[in-house]
């Protein structure tokens, strides 16, 4: 097997062990499944080793498939690293880059600044993937991922590009309908939007200082940042949501964002973009400049400091009050 026709059944390999069959990988690549499985099997003889037990409900690696797949990762990795190196020796930035981030953030921050990234660098091809799932841009082989929260220590290189903290908000033609709640007890009298099957300190029911035994109304419960985001701007209730969702509603007076005298401290945690180690090449490095360079004119959100006031409630607009 020559060596670029290796290269090629390994990322096919990486491919398969990854989605767990071939159908899967087939449909990533736009082949037919049974052609996956003969470059798998071509693997196994050039290779003299069976690398998947096969059968009809999955795909398992054998000692010498977990062997060749963590190998072909970093293989791979090195491969790509020096391609774009080489294509980057005039400076010039084009090619593929893969970024992953959760939806909301990605949809409010980062889609929004692509067509200004594309007319600078119209070589450059992006691969943004919305989700949820903590990705491993190693074992993935994506360029950048975005996540929100402190990191643990890892061989990944970070960059923060920006702070995220929880606001209580509702829109001032709820509070002038409702009343403004002063202490975390009137919560209980409110209507509340929270997220769906809520286990995490993003939600109301992790929060200190309200009594469960009388929960609030949930009005909505929803997986959904932006549908949570704009109800609150409609009037549907009170929301916990991170700043850097409601920073424009915010900045707006769409929403209004309510300091209860006796809340729990804002705790602020980081926004990270992660790649893996090495030299960042050039359309990482473009890519990463655009978006500190767009975000950091967005709506406020961006290092925004923890309100200082903490037995205060936060003074609502007379004419945002008299808002519909």
């Amino acid at each position: 097997m020559n060596p670029l026709g290796f290269a090629e059944s390994l990322s096919l390999f990486v491919d398969v062990v990854q989605d767990k069959s071939f159908s899967a990988a087939a449909r990533r690549r736009g082949l037919a499944a049974s052609s996956v499985a003969r470059q798998i099997d071509a693997l196994e003889r050039e290779m003299q080793v069976p690398l998947l037990t096969r059968s009809t409900r999955a795909l398992a690696l054998t000692e010498a498939g977990a062997l060749l797949y963590e190998r072909a990762l970093k293989i791979l990795h090195e491969l790509m690293d020096a391609r774009s190196e080489v294509v980057a020796l005039d400076g010039s930035v084009q090619g593929l880059l893969r970024v992953s981030c959760v939806p909301a953030f990605g949809r409010r921050h980062v889609a929004p600044h692509l067509p200004a990234l594309f007319d600078r660098y119209p070589a450059l091809n992006v691969e943004l993937e919305l989700t949820e799932r903590v990705v491993d841009p190693l074992a993935e082989r994506f360029d950048l991922v975005i996540r929100i929260g402190d990191q643990p220590d890892s061989a990944l290189v970070s960059r923060r590009i920006g702070s995220q903290r929880y606001v209580m908000g509702a829109s001032p033609a709820y509070l002038r309908r409702h009343g403004t709640p002063q202490r975390m007890a009137d919560l209980v009298a409110h209507r509340l939007i929270d997220r769906q099957h809520s286990t995490s300190v993003r939600g109301w029911r992790e929060l200190p200082g309200i009594d469960w035994r009388q929960p609030p109304q949930f009005a909505l419960e929803s997986n959904d940042c932006d549908t949570r985001r704009l109800c609150a701007a409609r009037g549907l209730g009170i929301a916990l949501m991170p700043n850097w969702a409601i920073g424009e509603d915010l900045a707006a007076g769409r929403i209004v964002e309510l300091r209860l005298q006796d809340a729990p401290p804002a705790e602020v945690s980081g926004i990270h973009l992660l790649r893996p180690g090495g030299r960042a090449n050039a359309k990482v490095r473009a890519f990463t400049e655009h978006l500190l360079l767009s975000i950091g004119s967005a709506a406020g959100w961006v290092g925004a400091a923890v309100p200082e006031a903490r037995g205060a409630v936060a003074a609502v607009p007379d004419e945002a009050l008299s808002a519909p």
